[in-house]
C-alpha cells in the first residue's frame, strides 16, 4: 500500500511549502481539509492563507520561524474558514522545515494535517480555544500588512507584498497598482490574470472613462459590488476590458500627503457588498500602500542621485596605460545616501608618464563629496601643467584650506549654519612603467602596500605630511621606491583597512592574508609558490579584497574597536608587466627592496629597520634576523654620520624556503672607503666593520664610480643548525 492510501485511510493530509517561490502544494486529503475539492493541487501563498483564520496564519508564522531556527518540529492548530469567514473545522498540523540547498537557498515545509474532533459535550478542547470574530481577524490581518509594508525596501518588494495579501473573509483574486505620470496612468504591479502591455487599459490617459483613471482625477474611491453596476457606471470600460472572470471591484485612490500618487484595484471572483468593514479594511490597506510605494520611490530616487553623483566624480573607464596593469573599486558606506568623501584617478602627465592619485576628504555626506569633485579637478589640473609630486600636493593643500576659510570657521550646528572646514588624505604617485620607478607623496594618507614575487606582502614606508587642507605652508618630501615587474602594488583608503572595527595592525593584517593568498609559501620548504589566480588577476584580486571587507558573515573578520563606524572604500591595484616571467620553473623566487634614507631625515632609520623585518618574517632563525637588522642600521647610520650624502638600501632575498641568502647593500656618493679601528672598552664608535665581521656570513667594500657600497650576506640556517652557506647554488662573495 501506498503512503499517500494509508494516510488517506486515516484521514491524514500531506502538504509542502516552498519559501523561496511561496508556492504551497496540497495532495488530496490536505485539499479536502482546508476547503478545496478533493485533489491534489498546487496554490499561490496568497490563496494558500485564504483558508486559514488570519491570527492562526500569524501563530503559524511565528512557530515556523523558530521551527527553521532551531531544526525542530512546528506543531499548532488552524482553523480553516470559507470566503465568509466561518470557521469550517480545526486542523493540526505538523511539519518540519528542509534546506533546499546551501543557507541562501531557502528551505521546503513538508507536513500533515489532521482534522480536531469537536469536544464532547461537558468535556473541553484540547489546545487553545478557537475564539476570536471578524473584527479581531481584520485588525491581525492589517498587523500583518502593515508589518510586511514597512519592511519592504524597494517598489518591486512592495508590489509583491501586496499581491500577497489574504483578506479576512473576501480576499481579492486579483490585483492591480496603477501609477500616474503626467496626464496619464499604467499598471506598475499587478497579480493575477495578466493584462499584459497589449490590454487596453495598461497605459491610457487621465481622461479615460475607467474607473481607476475616475479614481486618480478626483481622489475618492469607486466600490462595483456586480457587474451589472460596473456595466452600467463604466459601459466603454466594460466592453473594451471585459472583465468575465470577477464578480466585484474596488479602485481605491493612493493618497500621500493629499496628493494622489495612483490607484489600487481588488478584483474579487464571488460577490463582495462592501460593507462599512470591508471597505475599512480596503482603504486602510491602500494608505499603508500608498506610504509603502512612496517611501520606496525616494530612496530609489536616492540612490539613482547617489549612483549618478558618484560616477561622475570618478574616472569614466578603466585606463589603458602601456606596460601597466591597473584595477580599481569604490564601495561607498551602508549609510545615507552612500556618498562620500574617497576617490581616486589616474591621470596622463605631459612627461609621458602616469599619475595615480588616492584621497579622502574627511566625511561621509554630501559635502564631502562635493569637496571631493572640487579637490580632485584641482588635482588633475596641477598634475596636468606638469608639476612634481609634491607641488601637486602643496598646491592642493592651500586650495582646499582656501575652500574650508569659505565655509567660515563654524561646524554644521553653527549660528551661520554653514559646514565647517574639512581637510583630507592624499597619496600622489607619479609612475614610469618602463624604469619601474615611482616618485610617491603623501598627505597623511596609508601608506602603499606591495606585494613581493615570492607572496609576501611588504608595506612600503614614504615620506609625507599633514593632511591637506591643515597648513597650507606644509611641505610633501617625495619617496621613490622601484616596482618589480609582476609585483602588485595596492593604494587604499582607510575605510578597506579599519572598517569592521580593525585599527592600523588588525586592518593590515586582515588585508595581508588575503593580499599574499595568491602566492601562498607552502609547508614544504622546497615547494615554490603555488599562483592561485593564474597570471594574478588584479580584478580578481580587488574583488577579493572588498569581499574580506564587506563579504557575507563567514568572510568579515571583527576587529578590537567594535564602536567604529563602517567608512566608505577606494582602492587602486597597479602592476608592472614584463616580457619574461620573473618565476619559470625550477626557479626560486626573489624578494627585493629598495629604500632611500636622506640625510634630512635620520627618523626613517627606523623604518627601514621595520621593513627589513618583514622581509625576514619566515627567517628560520630570529637571531640571525635581528643581527641583519644591526648591522643594517650601523651601516645606514655611518652614512649619515660620516657622508654628506644620502644612504640607498638595496635588501634581496633568493633561494628556497630553508636555504635562502640575504644580500644587503647600502650605497653613498664618498669614495673614501671604511677603514677598521680599534675602539677603546668606552669608545661609542668604530665598531661597524667590526660587526660586520662577527656577524655576517660574507661582507665587503665594492668602490664604485660614483661612490662606493657597503654590503654583506647572510645565509639562512636552523637555530641549531647552519647549512652550506653555498646551498641556493651561489658562492659567497670575497
Amino acid at each position: 500500500m501506498r503512503t499517500e492510501d494509508l494516510l488517506a485511510a486515516i484521514a491524514t493530509g500531506l502538504w509542502r511549502w516552498d519559501s523561496v517561490s511561496g508556492a504551497v502544494s496540497y495532495d488530496a486529503e490536505a485539499a479536502r481539509l482546508v476547503g478545496l475539492p478533493a485533489e491534489p493541487v498546487t496554490l499561490p501563498e496568497a490563496a494558500a492563507r485564504a483558508c486559514f483564520h488570519p491570527a492562526d496564519w500569524l501563530e503559524i508564522k511565528a512557530i515556523v520561524d523558530l521551527a527553521v531556527a532551531e531544526g525542530t518540529l512546528a506543531e499548532a492548530r488552524l482553523r480553516i474558514v470559507d470566503e465568509k469567514g466561518t470557521v469550517l473545522r480545526t486542523v493540526r498540523t505538523r511539519s518540519r522545515p528542509i534546506a533546499r540547498g546551501g543557507s541562501e537557498d531557502g528551505y521546503y515545509l513538508l507536513g500533515t494535517l489532521q482534522e480536531v474532533p469537536d469536544p464532547l459535550p461537558g468535556t473541553s478542547a484540547a489546545g487553545p480555544p478557537v475564539t476570536g470574530d471578524w473584527r479581531r481577524n481584520r485588525e491581525a490581518f492589517l498587523l500583518d500588512a502593515g508589518r510586511a509594508l514597512a519592511e519592504a525596501m524597494s517598489t518591486a518588494e512592495v508590489l509583491r507584498v501586496a499581491a500577497g495579501l489574504s483578506m479576512p473573509g473576501f480576499s481579492p483574486e486579483g490585483l492591480a497598482v496603477f501609477g500616474v505620470q503626467g496626464e496619464r496612468i499604467s499598471v506598475i504591479g499587478h497579480h493575477g490574470p495578466r493584462p499584459g502591455a497589449d490590454h487596453p487599459f495598461h497605459d491610457i490617459a487621465l481622461g479615460t472613462d475607467y474607473p481607476a483613471a475616475e479614481v486618480v482625477r478626483t481622489g475618492r474611491a469607486v466600490y462595483l459590488p456586480t457587474p451589472e453596476e460596473y456595466r452600467g457606471r463604466f459601459p466603454a470600460a466594460w466592453s473594451l476590458g471585459r472583465p468575465r472572470k470577477r464578480r466585484s471591484w474596488a479602485f481605491l485612490p493612493l493618497i500621500v500627503a493629499g496628493r494622489t500618487i495612483g490607484a489600487w484595484m481588488a478584483g474579487f471572483a464571488h460577490p463582495v457588498s462592501f460593507s462599512p468593514d470591508e471597505r475599512s479594511v480596503l482603504t486602510t490597506i491602500a494608505r499603508m500602500l500608498a506610504q509603502a510605494l512612496s517611501r520606496t520611490a525616494l530612496q530609489e530616487t536616492e540612490r539613482e542621485l547617489a549612483d549618478g553623483l558618484q560616477r561622475s566624480m570618478l574616472p569614466a573607464s578603466k585606463p589603458d596605460i602601456p606596460g601597466l596593469t591597473v584595477a580599481a573599486r569604490y564601495v561607498p558606506t551602508g549609510g545615507g545616501l552612500q556618498v562620500g568623501g574617497d576617490w581616486y584617478d589616474v591621470i596622463g602627465l605631459p612627461s609621458g608618464r602616469t599619475a595615480l592619485v588616492i584621497g579622502d576628504v574627511q566625511g561621509h555626506d554630501v559635502h564631502a563629496a562635493g569637496i571631493m569633485g572640487q579637490l580632485r579637478i584641482a588635482v588633475r589640473a596641477y598634475a596636468s601643467e606638469g608639476h612634481h609630486p609634491d607641488a601637486v600636493l602643496s598646491r592642493a593643500s592651500r586650495f582646499l584650506a582656501g575652500l574650508s576659510a569659505l565655509d567660515g570657521p563654524d561646524g554644521p550646528d553653527g549660528p551661520d549654519g554653514r559646514y565647517g572646514p574639512r581637510f583630507a588624505t592624499c597619496l600622489y604617485m607619479e609612475v614610469d612603467p618602463v624604469a619601474g620607478t615611482l616618485d610617491i607623496a603623501r598627505a597623511g594618507h596609508p601608506d602603499p602596500a606591495v606585494r613581493l614575487a615570492d607572496g609576501t606582502m611588504m608595506i612600503r614606508p614614504t615620506a609625507g605630511g599633514l593632511p591637506l587642507g591643515i597648513d597650507p605652508d606644509t611641505d610633501y618630501p617625495t619617496t621613490r621606491v622601484v616596482l618589480e615587474p609582476g609585483e602588485p602594488l595596492l593604494m587604499c583608503t582607510d575605510g578597506l583597512i579599519e572598517t569592521g572595527g580593525h585599527d592600523l595592525e588588525t586592518g593590515w593584517d586582515r588585508i595581508r592574508k588575503v593580499f599574499e593568498r595568491p602566492a601562498t609559501l607552502t609547508d614544504d620548504p622546497g615547494a615554490l609558490p603555488s599562483h592561485g589566480l593564474g597570471s594574478d588577476d588584479l580584478e580578481a584580486l580587488a574583488d577579493s579584497l572588498v569581499q574580506a571587507v564587506h563579504g557575507p558573515p563567514s568572510h568579515h573578520t571583527t576587529g578590537p574597536l567594535a564602536d567604529r563606524r563602517e567608512d566608505d572604500i577606494a582602492l587602486l591595484l597597479i602592476r608592472r608587466e614584463a616580457e619574461v616571467c620573473l618565476v619559470g620553473p625550477g626557479s626560486a623566487p626573489v624578494r627585493r627592496t629598495a629604500v632611500t634614507v636622506a640625510q634630512a631625515e635620520p627618523e626613517r632609520i627606523a623604518g627601514t629597520r621595520q621593513q627589513l623585518r618583514d622581509m625576514l618574517h619566515d627567517w628560520a632563525d630570529p637571531d640571525q634576523v635581528e643581527s641583519a637588522v644591526l648591522m643594517l642600521s650601523e651601516m645606514v647610520t655611518n652614512v649619515l654620520v660620516h657622508t654628506d650624502g644620502d644612504a640607498l638600501l638595496v635588501a634581496e632575498v633568493s633561494g628556497r624556503h630553508g636555504s635562502r641568502r640575504l644580500r644587503l647593500d647600502v650605497a653613498d656618493s664618498s669614495d673614501e672607503l671604511p677603514h677598521r679601528r680599534r675602539p677603546g672598552e668606552l669608545a661609542s664608535s668604530g665598531r661597524g666593520l667590526l660587526l660586520l665581521e662577527m656577524l655576517a656570513d660574507n661582507w665587503g667594500v665594492d668602490p664604485r664610480g660614483d661612490g662606493k657600497c657597503i654590503w654583506y650576506e647572510l645565509y639562512e640556517a636552523s637555530p641549531n643548525a647552519r647549512p652550506d652557506p653555498a646551498a641556493d647554488g651561489s658562492a659567497p662573495r670575497a
